[in-house]
């Protein structure tokens, strides 16, 4: 049995087969509509989601499997007091698969350790969020046609960002891959990524103004400013609006550059942006659902 906790839990190699899994469903879904008859799916979200538990919530239906769950704690028994140990150990005993999402980092982890069936983690707190990684991987793969030999800018939350946290871990095992880090002092990447990124030789450059760099980038990952990660209001009010990407932003951009964005957005990409071609992030969610979907089908080891 498998879980997945962390985007470095699967090789490059596996990453390729998934994605190449992935890419396969996307364009043959019927082909996979009953891969998971009479499997069960069970989404334990013990914090508000939209994007990632419906994304797992479609995967599994797509799949011909069945979902169950809950959204938030306060409709579980751990308002009762009930323990991540102990409710993995009873999902175990109703489903074949388990996603979630918990606001303490490691949680899912310890749910792995104890659970009968494959945990993935779905976000833990500011640590880990896997599957969006791969679903970014994926993105940038399909739509440049290569993981590697690009220059990526990351702006926004980089301090708090767990999407941002997974994908630099993942992307650094690929050849060619330089770094902009696009943010304000109080929310700049932690020391311990650029000590790596520094032991490893990558290349990354910090920059306060997103202007100053979006002409070299080949992608551009905004992030939003998450309120809930922030002790104070009034810290996150100053730093909300500190970046928004707008029409005359993308002009000084390059032809071919992509945006992502893990969403949901707030007011770090104005609307006009959206009917650019450059914008990719709702094709982005779309892959998402994909990537979900070859990921039930190799931690349950089924084959189509």
């Amino acid at each position: 049995m498998r879980h997945l906790m962390n985007p470095l839990d699967f090789t490059v190699e596996e990453l390729d087969r998934l994605f190449d899994l992935a890419g396969d469903i996307a364009a043959d879904p019927a082909k996979y509509a009953h891969a998971c008859a009479g499997k069960k799916l069970a989404t334990c979200f013990y914090e508000p989601s939209t994007r990632t538990r419906l994304s797992f919530e479609a995967a599994m239906l797509n799949l011909g499997g069945s979902v169950l769950g809950f959204s938030d704690a306060a409709s579980s028994s751990a308002s009762k007091g009930e323990s991540v140990s102990d409710t993995i150990r009873i999902i175990s005993c109703y489903a074949d698969i388990c996603a979630m999402r918990h606001p303490k980092e490691g949680a899912p982890m310890v749910a792995a350790s104890r659970s009968g069936i494959p945990v993935i983690n779905a976000g833990d707190g500011g640590h880990q969020h896997p599957t969006q990684t791969l679903t970014d991987l994926m993105t940038i793969r399909a739509l440049k046609g290569r993981l590697g030999g690009f220059t990526i800018g990351l702006c926004g939350d980089l301090k708090f960002g767990r999407t941002v946290h997974s994908l630099i871990a993942a992307l650094i095992r690929y050849p060619g891959i330089r770094f902009v880090f696009i943010s304000p002092p109080e929310l700049k990447v932690p020391d311990y990524i650029t000590d790596q990124l520094k032991e490893l030789g990558i290349g990354y450059e910090e920059v306060i103004r997103l202007e100053d760099s979006i002409a070299d980038l080949d992608l551009l990952y905004m992030t939003r400013v998450q309120r809930e990660r922030f002790f104070n209001e009034e810290d996150y009010v100053r730093l909300k609006d500190f970046y928004i990407l707008n029409n005359e932003k993308m002009a000084l951009a390059k032809e071919d550059m992509l945006v992502l964005h893990p969403l949901p957005r707030v007011n770090e990409i104005s609307v006009e942006v959206d009917d650019d071609p450059r914008a990719v992030y709702f094709k982005q969610a779309q892959y998402g659902v994909y990537v979900r979907m070859a990921l039930i089908l190799t931690l349950l080891e089924i084959t189509v």
